[in-house]
């Protein structure tokens, strides 16, 4: 009976290499399709919050679209009609849709 067990417990041995290669395997997996593209995208958001210049038409989170009429450290004021301007966060402001409105060259 102790043979036996012994000899379970050798093989039962080599199924751990093959457990660790797995979840090795899937924590590779999560990081390349999940973890490493939300990273690229938020890098991108920042670099485009930055770069934001006078003239430049954008798109706020809640959907106003305008023109940057004067940016501040942390603050935009958007001409939405002439006349009408409006302060909004920096972080108000959307990548996304704010690259759909632009016409590509």
């Amino acid at each position: 009976m102790i043979t036996t067990v012994l000899a379970q417990a050798a093989a039962g041995g080599s199924g751990i290499l093959g457990q660790v290669f797995l979840f090795g395997s899937i924590i590779l997996i999560m990081y390349f399709f999940m973890i490493r593209p939300q990273q690229k995208k938020q890098k991108e958001s920042k670099k485009f919050i930055e770069e934001i210049k006078k003239g430049d038409e954008v798109v706020t989170i809640g959907g106003l679209h305008g023109k940057v009429n004067t940016v501040d450290a942390d603050k935009v004021v958007l001409e939405l009609d002439r006349g009408l301007k409006v302060t909004v966060e920096k972080s108000a402001i959307s990548l996304d849709f704010s690259k759909k409105t632009t016409p590509s060259k």
